[in-house]
């Protein structure tokens, strides 16, 4: 089963490619995306990794710490997303 990693500490420069190729060392990706800002569509600074089995994952976890295009980056499992309150945007 597929096993989802939160990675924080991006560079503004790190693409979801980048991203994919940096952790294919640990194993097979599902899938890399860098989560960006709907507006100005630049880098948030993290993503998520979702790598193909738990094994892969775990040996992901190790890459915690290591440079990526000149960033130390953070990897942690990925938490379940939790349910967001309503901001009261009105999009009539």
């Amino acid at each position: 089963m597929a096993k989802k990693l939160f990675v924080g500490s991006l560079s503004w420069n790190t693409t979801d490619q980048t991203l994919r190729d940096f952790f294919a060392q640990a194993g097979t990706v599902a899938s890399a995306t860098v989560i960006t800002d709907r507006m100005s569509g630049k880098s948030r600074g993290f993503g998520f990794v979702e790598m193909s089995n738990d094994e892969e994952a775990e040996k992901a976890k190790e890459l915690n710490g290591k440079p990526l295009d000149g960033r130390n980056i953070f990897v942690n499992e990925a938490r379940p997303m939790q349910p967001r309150d309503d901001r009261g945007g009105d999009m009539r």
